[in-house]
This record gives C-alpha cells, sequence and structure tokens, in this order.
C-alpha cells in the first residue's frame, strides 16, 4: 500500500469509485458528474501546488495505491468545521459554536474493502500529520450505520464520540487521534 498525489489520468477511477460507493447526484445525468468530477479533479492537483506555495497545510486528498501500484482508493486532509464542543465528552455544551479542526477522510472502492488498506493510509497519513505539521490531534466524522469507517478509526485508536442528534450524518460518529506523547 502506497500513497501518491492525484493525476489527470485518475478522472475515471475517482469517478468510478464515487459511483460505487454511491456518492453521486441522482439528479445529474452523467455527462455532468464526470464534467464535475473533471472540475474537482483539477482544482484538487492545482489545490495542492498553491496550498503547498502559500506554506499551507496541505488539504485534499491523495490516492490509496494497493501493492501493485492501482488505485483503491483516496484519504485526504479535510478541514473540519463544526461545533464539536457539543458532542459528548468534548464540551456537553447545547450552544457550542463552531471551531476548526483538521481531518481526516478515506473512500476505498468496493473490491479492495476488507483488505486493511484505509487503515494503513490513514495511519500513514496521520504518523506523517502528526511529526511533520506538529498537531495536537486528527478527528475523522462518519454517520452510525458506516461501521467500515468506525472500524478504521477504532484500529487507528482513534477515541469515538457519539452524537445523540442524528444530523448532521457526517457529525454522528466523531473520532479523535491525539498525537503520540
Amino acid at each position: 500500500m502506497s500513497l501518491r498525489a492525484l493525476t489527470p489520468g485518475d478522472l475515471e477511477a475517482c469517478h468510478a469509485l464515487y459511483q460505487d460507493i454511491g456518492w453521486n447526484d441522482a439528479t445529474l445525468s452523467e455527462a455532468e458528474t464526470l464534467a464535475r468530477r473533471r472540475g474537482w479533479l483539477d482544482w484538487a492537483i492545482s489545490n495542492e501546488r498553491q496550498l503547498a506555495a502559500l506554506h499551507q497545510p496541505p488539504y485534499g486528498d491523495r490516492v490509496i495505491c494497493d501493492g501493485a501500484g492501482r488505485f483503491a482508493g483516496l484519504i485526504g486532509i479535510v478541514p473540519r468545521l463544526e461545533p464539536f464542543g457539543r458532542l459528548p465528552g468534548l464540551g456537553d455544551d447545547p450552544g457550542a459554536r463552531n471551531r476548526p479542526e483538521i481531518g481526516l477522510f478515506w473512500a476505498v472502492h468496493p473490491a479492495w474493502q476488507g483488505r486493511g488498506l484505509a487503515t494503513g493510509a490513514a495511519r500513514l497519513l496521520s504518523d506523517w500529520m502528526f511529526a511533520a505539521l506538529g498537531l495536537e490531534r486528527i478527528l475523522a466524522g462518519t454517520e452510525r450505520d458506516n461501521l467500515a469507517s468506525i472500524g478504521v478509526m477504532r484500529r487507528l485508536g482513534m477515541r469515538m464520540v457519539f452524537n445523540p442528534d442524528p444530523d448532521p450524518p457526517w457529525l454522528q460518529v466523531t473520532g479523535l487521534l491525539e498525537a503520540p506523547s
């Protein structure tokens, strides 16, 4: 397993990944969906260069490759702006305002799920984030029924926090990984 930067040649693989995991806008045609993904990919590639030039955190996606170097999924460093202080054990304050945090995102093509690629990629990227960026903690979020992502969070050693409210869906389960001491 390895990680690499996105390239223009990843369009079809990214498109297939998002189709296969159900991240589609059903109101769009296939051509419109592909055009949006092409725009996202162009932005993602440019974003990586521009953030580096500005000496900013390298937000964005990277490709997860299987042992043979094939596209297996995506992992990314994402900004998270949520009312984390509302969650049990993170403040328990129903009036807490949004707070920025740095998070992890991953999506693995169904054909490669269950092989430890998401956990390996998340471990590799989080270790780098702690060492290179000097982060205090990293968060990840998902829905209660996404047992695969919850499993990745647990294998990483994340402390799990469950939102008693159902919305928003991406804040139902938050995993927190503290920097190694």
